[in-house]
């Protein structure tokens, strides 16, 4: 068996997801403060679902996220779930935003869900590369950048010539 697949009692599984969403109106209040937060209750909630979190980017305006959903949860109602609860718990920790944010909707209506299959090393690779395309093309400041999934400091990569 392979380690990419999971198993419960009569059932093996490898049920791996892109998934890209964005705050409504693409504001970028994903960044500054609130940014750590909103990883944090993102793992929070994975966690709660018994999802995986493969692969996960905080970009300038949207976030990207590579996730394995049990079977038993549709992609939807997952996603449904993690937006609807995390909006909640975003308002909940920064009151501030509800002068922005009208009535505690943080997140835009719809998003992006792909498949993974074969590919898994490839989408992991494009999200972790997604900042780093951020910072080439609107060359923004690295000071600002933490990794709000695992707190770390992202680093520059080397641009090709």
């Amino acid at each position: 068996m392979s380690q990419d697949k999971n198993s419960l009692a009569h059932t093996t599984w490898n049920c791996k997801y892109h998934i890209v969403f964005a705050p409504k109106y693409r504001r970028q209040a994903i960044y500054g403060k609130i940014k750590q937060d909103i990883g944090v209750i993102l793992r929070q909630l994975c966690e709660r679902k018994g999802v995986e979190i493969i692969e996960a980017t905080a970009c300038v305006n949207h976030i990207h996220m590579l996730v394995s959903i049990p079977p038993k949860i549709s992609v939807s109602s997952f996603v449904g779930y993690l937006k609807g609860k995390s909006s909640l718990m975003i308002f909940d920790r920064h009151s501030n935003l509800k002068y922005r944010y009208g009535n505690r909707k943080f997140w835009c209506t719809g998003y992006y869900v792909d498949t993974v299959g074969r590919n898994k090393k490839a989408i992991q690779e494009y999200i972790r590369n997604q900042i780093q395309d951020d910072i080439v093309a609107e060359q923004l400041s690295l000071l600002e950048y933490t990794d709000p999934f695992t707190g770390e400091e992202v680093r520059k990569s080397k641009r090709k010539k």
